[in-house]
């Protein structure tokens, strides 16, 4: 009796399980509700071959467990818009009169392995139960060793500024667009294998990635994301022994490495490259269906008739990318390599390579060592973004008139103030202040310049400022000391003008409408107790290079939540001074 009970529920399940299916593949819109109609029945979810249905109190949604169910886009997007290189075979070479270039990924010679994987890129982006990455053929999926059906692999041709000089056809040297998915919430997102081999974009190179550099893009688009920060998604890495030389630091010193692919999602991976390529080339009808196209697809907000929707278009990109790079000073980010054909025309922060947190306040804080001359230092990233921006501008000169022509320089002038009014807001939040007022600015930048003064770590400083109340900051005014566990507040009270800042600070707090633990509320959902040192992010990456990715799980676990403590990150020191040999690591554009 008990096992016809068991089977008769079973008959049971895979009978709701197909009316499921059916109800996902015919009526999302009626599967939706069905979801949230029967949730109390089904109160979490219910597991089939086919894929999840998961209820709760947000959304209802139908996730896939098996890469036969999941498919892309039919439309195919960009493939259907735009011309595609005619040369069918992968040589590198120079690309005219194409945006894409149709190109598949390269398999490994070398059986590849999961070595993680973003549970929510998966589940919030992709509609994919995490557990579908243990099967084989998505890890072959992921690393490019099979294109699945309704797949269309394009590498996209840009061009680019890099360090203030124009360079010419760069393209996706070695990254190549999979296809287009829209997810159940009506999102379109575009996946990408970074890593997945040669191009006709790859010029010197073969195309393919290393485990330290991918480790680092694939834990830091996670950890950005998390922070609040537009940026690229990683879903998957995966690695090999696939043997790659490189020359890490240009130094002459060749070194074998094992090669890693990262899958990366965008909503967009169009960059100011993609517009400037058209324009120096003079192919101005695809410079001019290019951006119509950007305008349609990402910019709702512009009227596509409008006769001056470029110019509406070029606001709206300077508007946003000066909130990105008030953003990225928020949290000591420096990319590294700002070139124009690393930023994004969706200002999302794109293209991880020589990039680095900040420890030790230092305005000239450069992360990579290709960067003699500082170029792309902390400090200068706001007056790069100008500079990129005015590359732009340039590019879309020839869809403009005269009287347009010259407007434009009014919509780039307006970028310094909108940085200005981001950067305070931020920093103000930081500060848990919320009334503007003009005497802030000096307020933070004497805090600044303390920081740079006794090199006290930016990230711990404001967060040890949020944790502790009032009433003990002022003690510390009183008692002019500060106890060792605000280690970097403590560095910080070396500065001879500290004591008499915070007196300055507890005073323009206490014009503030809220409450102390509301402001230290606000502090403590700003500032984030744990960043993506280097050190931690190398620690990771040795053990990964060791196939243990134990190292690379636990960060993305511990960034997942920055603002909220952690005893696994406190145990590892992740929040703590940072060891003597951080000081010796090096970073550079090598990949």
């Amino acid at each position: 009796m008990h096992s016809l009970r068991q089977h008769n529920m079973q008959a049971v399940k895979l009978n709701f399980v197909a009316f499921l299916v059916f109800l996902y593949t015919t009526h999302a819109d009626s599967f939706e509700k069905y979801c949230k109609i029967s949730k109390n029945l089904f109160y979490t979810f219910i597991n089939t071959e086919s894929g999840t249905c998961v209820a709760n109190d947000k959304h209802s949604k139908y996730l896939h467990s098996s890469l036969t169910t999941w498919k892309f886009s039919d439309s195919q997007l960009l493939a259907s818009t735009f011309p595609i290189d005619s040369e069918a075979n992968n040589y590198v070479r120079q690309v005219k009169d194409s945006v894409f270039s149709r190109v598949k990924p390269i398999p490994l010679t070398t059986s590849p392995r999961l070595a993680a994987i973003s549970d929510d890129a998966f589940v919030e982006i992709l509609d994919l139960e995490p557990s579908i990455s243990f099967s084989k053929q998505f890890v072959d999926f992921a690393a490019g060793n099979i294109v699945l059906s309704g797949s269309f692999p394009l590498s996209h041709r840009y061009g680019g500024h890099q360090f203030g000089h124009w360079a010419g056809q760069l393209g996706d040297g070695r990254a190549v667009m999979l296809g287009e998915y829209v997810n159940q919430r009506g999102e379109r997102w575009e996946l990408q294998l970074k890593g997945s081999g040669m191009t006709p974009y790859s010029r010197k190179g073969d195309g393919r990635a290393v485990i330290r550099s991918s480790v680092r893009e694939f834990v830091c688009s996670e950890a950005m994301h998390n922070l609040g920060i537009p940026t690229s998604r990683a879903a998957t890495l995966v690695v090999s022994d696939d043997q790659v030389i490189r020359d890490r630091f240009y130094n002459g010193n060749m070194i074998i490495e094992q090669a890693a692919v990262v899958l990366r999602l965008a909503k967009s991976w169009f960059r100011f490259g993609s517009l400037e390529i058209l324009s120096q080339e003079g192919e101005i009808g695809l410079l001019k269906k290019l951006t119509d196209f950007v305008i349609i697809q990402y910019f709702p907000m512009i009227n596509s008739s409008d006769p001056d929707k470029y110019l509406a278009f070029f606001s709206e990109v300077v508007m946003q990318t000066a909130d990105l790079i008030a953003a990225w000073q928020s949290v000591g980010f420096t990319h590294g390599v700002c070139n124009t054909d690393n930023f994004s025309l969706l200002s999302i922060t794109i293209d991880y390579g020589p990039f680095g947190f900040m420890e030790g306040f230092d305005p000239k804080f450069v992360p990579n060592t290709s960067d003699d001359d500082g170029r792309y230092s902390y400090e200068n990233q706001p007056d790069v973004g100008l500079f990129n921006l005015d590359k732009l501008r340039v590019a879309l000169l020839p869809l403009l008139n005269e009287n347009q022509s010259k407007q434009m320089y009014y919509i780039l002038n307006g970028y310094a103030n909108r940085y200005k009014n981001m950067f305070m807001k931020n920093f103000r939040k930081k500060l848990g202040l919320k009334i503007e007022d003009e005497a802030d600015e000096q307020l933070v930048s004497i805090l600044l310049k303390m920081m740079e003064e006794v090199k006290a770590d930016f990230t711990m400083v404001f967060r040890e400022l949020s944790e502790v109340s009032e009433t003990k900051l002022f003690d510390i005014v009183i008692k002019n000391e500060i106890s060792d566990n605000l280690w970097a507040l403590k560095i910080l009270s070396t500065h001879k003008w500290f004591y008499d800042w915070l007196k300055v600070y507890l005073k323009r707090a206490s014009f503030e409408e809220y409450s102390d633990k509301q402001r230290r509320d606000v502090m403590i959902n700003t500032n984030p107790r744990y960043i993506l040192r280097n050190w931690i992010a190398q620690a990771a990456i040795e053990k990964a290079e060791k196939r243990d990715f134990t190292g690379i799980e636990m960060v993305l676990k511990v960034l997942k939540n920055p603002y909220e403590n952690s005893q696994a990150a406190e145990e590892a020191g992740f929040a703590s001074p940072p060891p003597d040999w951080a000081s010796s690591l090096r970073v550079s554009c090598s990949s």
